[in-house]
């Protein structure tokens, strides 16, 4: 028999972070635990204001589930989040953290990470990029040169100085950059600012436009100097046939879309529809981003530096070592939950 609990944590971050829409300084998580009495999985799903997603709002769209959860006798992730996903599809994010937590006992029950269970390797897998928040100019430098020797940096924008931000950064750093605007640009504005870009080392744009701005979508795709990736017009699985024609590429992220079962699927449409795939966090712990590296094997790009954001983190797992992510000799996810409960 399977025991259901969660755990709420406060995640303090190294520096506010902003994007532009909003600030950080801490982010609220919660943690659903799994437990058959020997093995424990965790899985993670942050608050997040844009997405309507609380901590309270989780809890009670776990409890809708508990009795499923609860009677399982033979844990298999996918049918489970299919028995689930009925009572979770109002709330995703809930999903994400009990999908998450179903996965890691599954591959702690057998033995093998979750990846090897799924038939990957990961011998060769794309490096995570490193990133910097909105600040003032001078103050993104300096969080550059705090985090040396990373191979690529997400650089957020969405100012009215974008392009002096990368001209400065660019002084400081031969790596790739990726520039994510959260919808902050217009077409035109997206269309200007990527032939500029092109030439400073940018190597894609993120969700340059507000979500619903299909038309406008279109336009950059198709007059844009670099490739176009979509975030926030990428949420569920339905969203990605959409994105065809429209962007260049997914990025995936696994509360959004309510955890790995569904992103796995998202990953390989996306490749079937000739797109590149990418997987981003949510400034989660290591236990978010441990379940993001069972992917790692599947995708082009990744953004998994949400536990590098943090000043403390609350568990071990796979770490992020200058965008090289560093497996546990562990099964499942490798997760094991370090902090004490503290809500």
């Amino acid at each position: 028999m399977i025991k259901l609990s969660t755990h709420e944590f406060k995640l303090p971050l190294r520096h506010v972070f902003s994007i532009s829409r909003e600030s950080t300084s801490v982010q609220p998580t919660l943690i659903v635990e799994l437990s058959d009495g020997e093995h424990r999985g965790y899985g993670e799903a942050t608050s997040n204001k844009y997405y309507g997603a609380t901590i309270e709002s989780m809890r009670e769209a776990l409890e809708s589930v508990r009795a499923i959860v609860e009677g399982t006798e033979q844990l298999q992730p996918e049918r489970l989040w299919e028995q689930t996903w009925p009572l979770l599809e109002g709330n995703p994010f809930a999903e994400c953290a009990l999908d998450e937590a179903a996965h890691d006992l599954w591959g702690k029950q057998q033995g093998a990470a979750v990846y090897e269970l799924w038939g990957l390797s990961t011998e060769r897998v794309p490096q995570s990029n490193f990133t910097i928040g909105i600040d003032a100019i001078e103050v993104m430098v300096q969080k550059l040169l705090e985090m040396p020797g990373w191979p690529i940096y997400k650089i957020k924008l969405g100012t009215k100085h974008d392009l002096d931000i990368v001209r400065e950064l660019r002084k400081h750093t031969d790596a790739t950059f990726r520039v994510d605007a959260n919808c902050g640009w217009s077409a035109d504005e997206a269309i200007a600012n990527s032939h500029v870009l092109a030439g400073l080392g940018v190597e894609f744009i993120e969700q340059p436009l507000p979500a619903a701005d299909w038309a406008g979508a279109k336009q950059v795709y198709e007059k844009s100097a670099l490739p176009i990736v979509a975030d926030e017009s990428c949420i569920a699985e339905g969203d990605v046939e959409r994105c065809v024609g429209h962007f260049h590429g997914v990025n995936v992220k696994l509360v959004k879309c309510g955890g790995l079962t569904p992103a796995r699927r998202m990953v390989l449409r996306a490749r079937e529809l000739g797109m590149k795939a990418m997987v981003g966090c949510m400034t989660e712990s290591t236990v978010g981003i441990s379940a993001i590296a069972q992917l790692l094997p599947l995708l082009d790009y990744v953004d998994m530096d949400g536990a590098a954001l943090l000043a403390s983190d609350i568990a071990a797992g796979v770490v992020v070592e200058r965008g090289t992510a560093i497996y546990p000799p562990t099964s499942g996810c490798g997760v094991e939950l370090t902090a004490v409960n503290r809500p």
